[in-house]
């Protein structure tokens, strides 16, 4: 349950794929943090996405549909179709496909998506479901907001908090283990319901709208990944002040007890969006009064990498290390109950 690194991706997955120069209609090919597809289909752009959920085992219907259709609200669009792969370790399991179906038809229903078809199979080389969506929408004329769209200026923000989704599959599939760490079942329940929040989809199309010149969702190593891959496709540097990155107090509670960092924790239902300094005050009013904060927390520089500030000492990213996520160390020294 990890990424391949950078390097390998550049050595064995993109000289394989299709170049914008390659085909008129691929306006937007395969790249590295770019999260989707732009292709044109007669007068209009189709943005699409897939993603796999292999990280959770408990509502992973519900997570897979969240998950694509976020990369594609972060760039700007409304998604609006879903296709499903689902595969089981075992045929002997109607009532698991049952509840993975319903949870991503919750899901699909939550954000007004049409599941409109996929595939479903068994495969006795899995131990655990495994659930992958292709979330696709139409631009409808609208501007396609890119990772590599930040400028040197531009304010960062990020919005709830961090290491919300990996926090809440802790404590989902790792109760018992969540319990011997000291945790309580007040705690658990309070983990649980950040999986109830993993869509980024109405706050990124509202700050798309405000003019925000690059956005990413916080997925796979967490929000330190997600600053390093705008940063490398943008071509400047994210000096960003640690102190204002925004750690709810139970993932605080989760990361002392399992010993993880949480800006490296996996976080659907956390955005990223720089936007342009005279934008600011208007985002700010607008998400005031919002169930989702909206959290200023650096600014976008001339130069490379991350540049993480705490007090008076500062630490300068660089590498990117897709591979690495502390949910995926949790899942390599831990074993889910039931499974």
């Amino acid at each position: 349950m990890a990424k391949f690194s950078f390097e390998v991706m550049q050595e064995c997955v993109y000289p394989f794929t299709v170049k914008e120069s390659e085909d008129p209609d691929v306006i937007l090919g395969s790249a590295f943090g770019e999260d989707v597809a732009v292709t044109r289909v007669g007068d209009d752009l189709l943005l699409s996405h897939v993603d796999p959920i292999v990280g959770a085992v408990n509502g992973i219907g519900w997570l897979a549909v969240h998950v694509a259709c976020n990369d594609i609200a972060a760039s700007g669009i409304k998604p609006r179709w879903v296709q499903l792969l689902v595969m089981l370790p075992s045929l002997d399991q109607p009532e698991e496909l049952k509840q993975i179906m319903s949870d991503a038809a919750r899901a699909a229903d939550s954000l007004n998506v049409t599941i409109i078809g996929g595939h479903t199979e068994a495969s006795n080389g899995l131990r655990r479901p495994l659930v992958a969506a292709t979330a696709l929408a139409p631009a409808c004329g609208k501007r396609v907001v890119r990772t590599s769209g930040a400028k040197p200026g531009d304010i960062i923000y990020v919005t709830r908090g961090v290491g919300l989704e990996g926090t809440g599959i802790l404590a989902s599939d790792f109760a018992v283990e969540a319990r011997k760490r000291g945790l309580t079942d007040q705690d658990l329940n309070e983990a649980l319901k950040l999986l109830s929040s993993v869509s980024v989809v109405s706050e990124a199309l509202k700050l798309a709208d405000l003019g925000a010149t690059a956005m990413h969702d916080v997925t796979r190593g967490g929000i330190l990944e997600t600053l390093l891959e705008i940063a490398s496709c943008s071509g400047v540097c994210m000096e960003v002040d640690r102190s204002r990155i925004p750690v709810p107090e139970v993932v605080k509670r989760f990361a002392n007890a399992f010993e993880f960092d949480p800006l490296k924790m996996i976080s659907s239902g956390t955005l990223v969006a720089t936007l342009p300094p005279e934008m600011c005050e208007t985002a700010e009013a607008l998400f005031e009064n919002q169930p989702c904060k909206l959290f200023r927390i650096g600014v976008v520089t001339e130069g490379r990498g991350v540049l993480l500030r705490s007090g008076s000492e500062s630490h300068l990213y660089t590498q990117i290390a897709c591979e690495q996520d502390e949910l995926t160390r949790m899942w390599a020294l831990l074993r889910p109950e039931g499974n």
